[in-house]
């Protein structure tokens, strides 16, 4: 299994990514090995500074770098030596079995959408977060970002793909879903959930338990819970920033101790024909470290390969 990670990537890039993939090491099995793609030359300088053989890495050069600020569907057209681009053409090719980025998000996903393309079936793919339960677990919430407007059927398919990740790469048997609403009642919320309840209520593609309501989010009620990603974006960023808030103020807990994204690392993008990891732009080595582990999860679980099986 090979792995591409783009060390250009990310606010504090190549540094974070390549001590990130340091770490990863450890925690990789021996059969799967890391590509390095962006500036070799810094990539080495720095490896042989931490001590570390190259022998380790995989590398693929990239001369140039796609910017945060950029407008992604422009950079990925005029920058086809960029290590974004570069990534996307090693997964096209299958030289690479995932593409991992904490770089331009908007180019990870215009560039899935283009190089790697949707799953037939698929109308919208979409993102996840992490949602620590308050007794244990923890379930996702999708979509958190990718698609701001979204219409029922959307919704439909967002629970579809959100159990077979939840089921195939985080284990959890029959995962309940639920439907991020302003009360448990179907004829709650606006006209798109109404609508949404209406298609999911009965259906055999996933296990439906209704609404979730705001306060049930962290409870057991669901463990995939589905919104469009207007709702879903507000919500992760809320999350962030209430756990920004307890660390400032030098609080410890066990349980908001799990709303540490560095733990998690990223998430796959769902509903394309490849395996593509996006990263928060500030992530640590940790969080870099994490994105590698699940990486080698959702290419040994077949994710992409069971997501195209259910859309067949």
């Amino acid at each position: 299994m090979k792995i591409g990670l783009d060390i250009m990537g990310g606010d504090f890039a190549p540094a974070n990514c390549l001590d990130g993939a340091i770490m990863a090491l450890d925690s990789l099995p021996s059969d799967v090995r890391m590509v390095l793609i962006g500036d070799s030359e810094k990539a080495k300088s720095h490896l042989k500074a931490k001590g570390i053989s190259e022998d380790k890495f995989d590398f693929v050069h990239a001369t140039d770098v796609i910017e945060m600020g950029e407008h992604p569907t422009k950079a990925l057209a005029q920058k086809p030596q960029s290590s974004i681009s570069i990534g996307f053409k090693l997964l096209k090719e299958n030289e690479i079995h995932c593409f991992a980025s904490a770089g331009n998000t908007g180019a990870m996903l215009v560039g899935s959408m283009f190089s790697v393309k949707a799953v037939p079936g698929v109308i919208r793919p979409c993102i996840t977060s992490i949602v620590p339960k308050e007794k244990g677990g923890f379930g996702i919430i999708l979509d958190v970002g990718t698609n701001a407007d979204c219409k029922p059927d959307v919704l439909y398919q967002f629970a579809i793909l959100g159990s077979v990740f939840a089921k195939e790469v985080y284990k959890i048997d029959n995962p309940k879903v639920g439907l991020l609403n302003i009360g448990e009642e179907p004829e709650k919320g606006n006209l798109v959930a109404q609508a949404a309840h209406a298609l999911m209520k009965d259906s055999k593609d996933f296990n439906f338990v209704g609404n979730v309501e705001g306060q049930e989010v962290f409870e057991d009620k669901a463990d995939v819970i589905v919104c469009e990603g207007f709702t879903g974006n507000v919500f992760l960023k809320t999350a962030e920033a209430f756990y920004s808030l307890i660390k400032k103020r030098n609080r410890s807990d066990e349980y908001f101790d799990q709303f540490n994204y560095e733990l998690y690392g990223g998430t796959p993008i769902l509903g394309i024909n490849s395996n593509v990891m996006i990263a928060h732009g500030k992530s640590t080595p940790l969080a870099f470290k994490n994105m590698m582990v699940l990486s080698k999860d959702i290419v040994e679980a077949d994710l992409n390969g069971k997501i195209k099986t259910v859309f067949q």
